[in-house]
């Protein structure tokens, strides 16, 4: 490393979660790869993941079947050719996390020449296609994806780094529609640092950290997705947050997530009085996709005026749920809550960001060199609702085939020359951080009331106006003083944000996870909602 604090490779991973790992894996045998991680290694989504990943498995499933359930649950407006890809490579893509180590749940009588997998059945699927390691499947996937990379001799981790912005080849004189490296914060030193690479691979996962109320981890604040739109990469379909039905509500653990599985094994929605409602809404019951059950859970609340709803699966044999829902079981009971005997308080909580940065069919988005694999994409997978155990499965596959691109590729690229040093001449230390943490409430706040599970045309004309006085402070901000960890994160779910809501202005239908009081029927002819950096946003 030179006196500009420069590293090299082949390949920047911007993210440790499955999708970031998977491909790191894929390529290393290829070239150097260097892989940031905002945290801990193992601190994303994937860790916490607890349902599962879906694919055929069973003799009496079909891709076709996993295609339909896939387009129903999407609303209409998944891509046909994205989900199939998917569906057709998601055996060999699990497989390959077998191989690497993934300890999946077999059947009792299983052997090891040709085990059986204990499948399991989740809202939207007509059949049992989850693989799942007992109800903590991401914490499986990530253990033994952390495992492989970290003894992988081409591989760098570099654990506590923000990535600020991505370098295009027109700062050394050559294309803007290019990119060719990165600046790094380097959170353990606190100084910024540059990465200059063949590839930039964004796997920082989704945004839903822009919510008062949300089921991820600190890290999920939409930095890929903001970084890939300030260096000119489309966007698509930002509006459908996905809100995950059933967070746990309890004081002294506020994202705990209560999987899906737990209903696809029979468990019921309650209202405080102990009668279901699900039946009223959809005759699919508590089986029926997130949007549909979180708005039901949202309308029962205000309708009551309360504080939660109720999970119960406690008519089901103890020994049955402490065997199937261990790390749930054993997290609420340290809680004081028996899942075996009592109901389980709950709230929807933001989940997951079914937009993102437009791909194709192997992760390249709009900029030459630069990929975008997991929920920071946009694939159209998902459409206007994503299905329950979708999201790890387009993480290891988009991993699969971003890896055999870049592959293809990877030897004739040239490394690009030095790159230009961070200039912080013009900066000094922050004396007023307290700015940041209160624009940072403030956004989460008005996010949650104005873009939340429900919508009308006002609230998100607030929204809008208050986004924009907040993204003219932080800049001011930003351009005053030294970068810190929480600016940096502000200043992308702010841009995220806009997306979201300026997304959600030209939708004027209710489709899926975009529910608005204003157009609650669907439109004739709807499609995917594409924002470019090149549109003038007429205010």
């Amino acid at each position: 490393m030179n006196a500009n604090r420069e590293h090299q490779c082949d390949v920047l991973v911007v993210g440790s979660g499955a999708a970031g790992l998977s491909l790191a894996l894929r390529v290393a045998e290829h070239g150097k790869v260097i892989v940031l991680s905002k945290g801990p290694l193992s601190e994303g989504a994937t860790y916490y993941a607890q349902g599962g990943i879906a694919a055929v498995f069973d003799e009496s499933d079909s891709i076709e079947s996993h295609v339909q359930d896939t387009q129903i649950a999407g609303a209409g407006i998944c891509e046909e050719e994205s989900v199939r890809f998917i569906a057709e490579n998601a055996k060999e893509c699990v497989q390959w996390l077998i191989d690497g180590g993934v300890p999946f749940d077999r059947e009792e009588n299983d052997s090891d020449e040709k085990p059986r997998y204990h499948l399991t059945r989740e809202g939207g699927h007509s059949h049992r296609r989850i693989l799942h390691a007992a109800d903590a499947t991401g914490m499986a996937m990530q253990t033994s994806l952390q495992d492989n990379v970290q003894n992988h001799p081409n591989i760098k981790i570099f654990e506590r780094h923000n990535t600020l912005d991505l370098i295009t080849e027109d700062k050394i004189g050559g294309d803007e529609n290019k990119i060719v490296g990165a600046y790094i914060w380097n959170r353990n030193k606190e100084h910024v640092e540059t990465v200059r690479s063949k590839f930039v691979v964004l796997a920082t996962g989704g945004a839903s950290k822009v919510y008062q109320y949300t089921s991820n981890p600190d890290v999920s604040s939409g930095d890929g997705i903001a970084m890939a739109w300030r260096a000119g990469c489309r966007v698509a379909n930002l509006e459908f947050n996905q809100f995950h039905p059933t967070c746990l509500f309890h004081p002294e653990a506020r994202n705990f997530l209560l999987t899906e599985a737990l209903r696809g094994e029979g468990a019921y929605l309650l209202r405080p009085d102990g009668t279901r409602f699900m039946k009223d809404f959809d005759e699919r019951g508590e089986l029926a996709p997130r949007d549909v059950v979180a708005r039901a859970i949202d309308f029962e609340m205000k309708r009551l005026g309360a504080d939660c709803m109720y999970l119960d699966i406690s008519h089901k044999p103890a020994d049955f749920i402490e065997k199937h829902f261990p790390t749930i079981h054993m997290r609420l009971q340290d809680l004081g809550i028996d899942m075996t005997k009592e109901p389980i308080p709950i709230v929807p909580a933001a989940h997951y960001t079914c937009g993102g940065v437009i791909v194709d069919q192997s992760g390249q988005t709009d900029l030459a060199q630069l990929y975008a694999i997991g929920e920071v994409s946009y694939t159209g997978l998902h459409g206007a609702n994503r299905m329950a155990s979708n999201s790890l499965l387009e993480c290891v596959v988009y991993a699969w085939s971003a890896a055999k691109e870049i592959v293809s590729k990877i030897k004739d690229a040239e490394l690009p020359p030095s790159l230009p040093a961070w200039d912080e001449s013009q900066v000094s230390n922050s004396d007023e951080e307290v700015v940041i943490q209160h624009n940072w409430h403030e956004l989460r706040l008005f996010m949650w009331d104005y873009m939340g599970i429900v919508r009308t045309d006002k609230r998100l004309e607030r929204a809008l106006r208050r986004i924009q006085l907040l993204q003219q402070e932080t800049f001011d901000y930003y351009s005053h003083f030294r970068v810190s960890n929480n600016l940096l994160e502000l200043r992308n779910l702010l841009q995220v944000a806009e997306l979201m809501v300026r997304s959600a202005m030209r939708r004027k239908e209710s489709r899926g996870l975009h529910y608005t009081l204003d157009y609650p029927e669907l439109a004739k002819d709807s499609g995917p909602t594409i924002l470019d950096p090149k549109d003038n946003f007429d205010d």
